[in-house]
């Protein structure tokens, strides 16, 4: 019985840690959905959810839900973002139907939060769960992550190699785990399967931001149908990209075979670790004072003293 309310415990405080990484996302979704209710306004509702966008990365910022570094990160996440959203949509991928001043080859400025949101939620998760890399090959998921980001362009006009790219990236992330923390506890998770429930979960989001408007696919046009499954793998591969950028700025990923951030003490100690360590400082303790206290050293001190 211990063992079960244990794990339903740590259930919910993963839930809320997970909450708490989801909030620049959830915030962002949400508006857009409320956009989609507000009446005929002068400004256009894509003009808008850009100042939205940037309302809440500054407002995020402030709180110190994000630190410098991962403003940065997020930043860029935002131009990459729109980089492959002007491909995308010249090549008629999706479309943003509603006009807007802050547009640019049919891409609202805004767009790029959802990119952002994503570099957000990883930045988040870095800190929260106290990630640690071990086994991870910068280097290599540096240029494999470029890989893939371009072949979301090159296969318009070259064979598509996303499977290609899949197996290598299973090559590359072979023996490399993902430790985090929840609660007291430390867990730990392949960084391959970490990418696919991450893209799982991008998948479905993007179900809920087509659904509330945020830009459409050539088959919603007329009416919102669910997102292809398919786009399900492309997420867990362009995840990548994010944590590339993520590790490097703020994970600060160490050599092949090591942790990828200096180790943390515990934020709580347990009971029996505290009572070790409660123990050790008292015998410490006992033994310095033995030291003072003996023949020898008083000897010397009074030595000392009585020295010009």
């Amino acid at each position: 019985m211990d063992r079960i309310t244990h794990g339903l415990r740590q259930l919910l405080r993963f839930a809320l840690l997970e909450a708490r990484c989801c909030a620049f996302a959830v915030a962002l979704v949400g508006g857009i959905a409320v956009s989609t209710l507000l009446p005929e306004l002068p400004v256009a509702r894509y003009d808008l959810l850009l100042g939205y966008g940037i309302l809440l990365t500054v407002l995020a910022w402030r709180l110190g839900w994000d630190s410098g570094r991962d403003v940065a990160v997020i930043a860029v996440c935002h131009l990459i973002g729109l980089l492959f959203e002007l491909v995308k949509v010249r090549m008629g991928s999706w479309s943003y139907p509603e006009d807007a001043v802050t547009k640019v080859g049919g891409v609202p400025l805004y767009g790029g939060f959802l990119y952002a949101a994503v570099g957000s939620y990883v930045c988040r998760a870095w800190h929260l769960f106290d990630l640690r890399l071990t086994g991870y090959r910068p280097r290599v998921m540096a240029v494999l992550a470029g890989a893939v980001y371009l072949n979301f362009f090159s296969h318009h006009w070259l064979p598509d190699a996303r499977w290609v790219l899949a197996a290598l990236l299973l090559c590359a992330t072979a023996g490399t785990w993902v430790r985090f923390r929840v609660g007291e506890q430390d867990l730990r998770m392949p960084l391959a399967l970490s990418f696919v429930l991450i893209g799982f979960f991008l998948w479905i989001a993007e179900n809920a931001a087509t659904y509330v408007g945020a830009w459409s696919y050539p088959d919603q046009l007329d009416g919102w149908q669910p997102v292809s499954v398919a786009k399900f793998g492309a997420w867990a591969l362009l995840i990548t990209v994010t944590f590339v950028l993520a590790a490097a700025w703020t994970g600060q990923p160490a050599a092949r075979g090591t942790d990828s951030s200096p180790r943390r003490m515990p934020r709580v100690a347990s009971r029996s670790s505290w009572s070790s360590i409660q123990t050790v400082w008292q015998e410490s303790a006992r033994g310095r004072s033995t030291q003072e206290n003996s023949p020898r050293r008083t000897r010397a001190r009074a030595a000392v003293k009585r020295s010009p």
